[in-house]
């Protein structure tokens, strides 16, 4: 049996005609760029994420970098983010100019540590960046408090989890800014690179509009020095299409996940193998990854095994960002981040999109379970 880490041709079949026609319709009309079709999918993902605005932009790590350069936030002043996330969320810091200060993760759902984040706020500190990983909200509450204590900016990575909540609210919409990927390998996906960002008042719904056509507020007028962040009306048609199905392809991984718990369970694999835990503090997770934690220094033979055997897995991510070379200047060193490091060397993904069949998840888990002579 062979199983993939994701399939989204089975995704694509039932909505193929309806994508080809939106596409055809655009080719006609000849406007690629912003428009009608960029303005209706922000208007529907206002409302799916509750925020007070959201501008269509040309990928979620843009989506980062334009809330920053909106904030002014440059050279000099300080972002606090985790290390434990895609190489974006500190990429974006970096761009601007400003230096990314970490803080360490929980063990159970691999989010930023909120006590972590209140050591490391200094005088230079301007804003924080929770990321909301594998598509489980952020601790978002006291992360908020901290930042109406120190007045500082949340922006949210919520590239990894559109739909989530956290008691009850929208992510996204709960910080000043929320950041969205629709990297094809989203939950909601296009074709190829889009993101949006999402705020929490019109004034800067308006600027960040600005911001993403080289700081125009008028043709040929520029109030500041924005860059080229304008999502293609093409991935705005087929991801106004793919949203109708958002919530549906949701609760099939939400399924998935539930499914892969009560399978591990059976197998009676605990003292090898953590599945992913949900929050105490009330969250919708919606399962861009399933990942479990594999002891005892057994994960990379893990992996080994479950290729051999024709099983998609991956290792997101196999080193904290603080240990990368890129970022070698901060002067990061290991042990600086105890659970993120320990995270890195034993996190495994494996298949949980919608589509995948029970028939499958359960070869993945007999499979760990052969492993492990179980």
């Amino acid at each position: 049996m062979q199983v993939p880490l994701l399939d989204l041709r089975a995704q694509y079949a039932p909505l193929k005609e309806q994508i080809l026609a939106a596409i055809s319709e655009i080719c006609d009309s000849q406007r690629f760029i912003l428009g009608p079709k960029v303005e209706e999918l922000e208007a529907q993902l206002k409302q799916y994420c509750s925020s007070v605005g959201a501008v269509g932009v040309t990928s979620g790590s843009d989506a980062l970098i334009i809330a920053l350069m909106a904030e002014g936030i440059k050279a000099g002043d300080e972002v606090i983010t985790t290390p434990f996330t895609f190489f974006a969320t500190v990429g974006a810091i970096v761009r601007v100019g400003a230096k990314p200060v970490f803080a360490d993760i929980d063990p159970a759902t691999f989010n930023i540590d909120p006590a972590r984040i209140a050591e490391k706020i200094t005088p230079r500190t301007k804003a924080i960046i929770p990321v909301h990983l594998f598509g489980q909200a952020a601790d978002m509450d006291p992360i908020m408090a901290l930042a109406k204590k120190h007045d500082l900016i949340v922006i949210e990575d919520a590239c990894q989890a559109i739909g989530a909540e956290y008691k009850g609210r929208r992510v996204g919409s709960i910080g000043d800014y929320g950041a969205f990927s629709f990297f094809p390998s989203k939950n909601l996906g296009c074709f190829g690179d889009g993101g949006v960002v999402t705020c929490n008042s019109e004034e800067r719904e308006k600027k960040l509009k600005i911001f993403r056509n080289h700081g125009q507020s008028n043709t040929y007028i520029h109030d500041y020095v924005g860059g080229n962040f304008r999502l293609d009306a093409l991935q705005a048609a087929v991801l106004s299409i793919k949203l109708k199905e958002l919530d549906k392809w949701s609760a099939a991984r939400q399924k998935n996940g539930a499914e892969y718990d009560e399978m591990f369970k059976a197998v009676g694999l605990g003292d090898v193998i953590v599945t992913p835990q949900k929050a105490a503090y009330g969250v919708r997770h919606i399962y861009n990854q399933y990942s479990i934690r594999v002891l005892n220094g057994k994960r990379d033979a893990l992996k080994a095994y479950l290729s051999e055997n024709g099983i998609g897995c991956a290792i997101y991510y196999p080193l904290s960002l603080h240990l990368q070379n890129c970022f070698a200047e901060l002067g990061g060193k290991a042990g600086d981040y105890p659970v993120c490091e320990q995270t890195t060397r034993e996190i495994l993904a494996l298949p949980i999109y919608g589509e995948c069949p029970r028939e499958q998840r359960e070869f993945v888990v007999a499979t760990i379970a052969k492993f492990f002579g179980k």
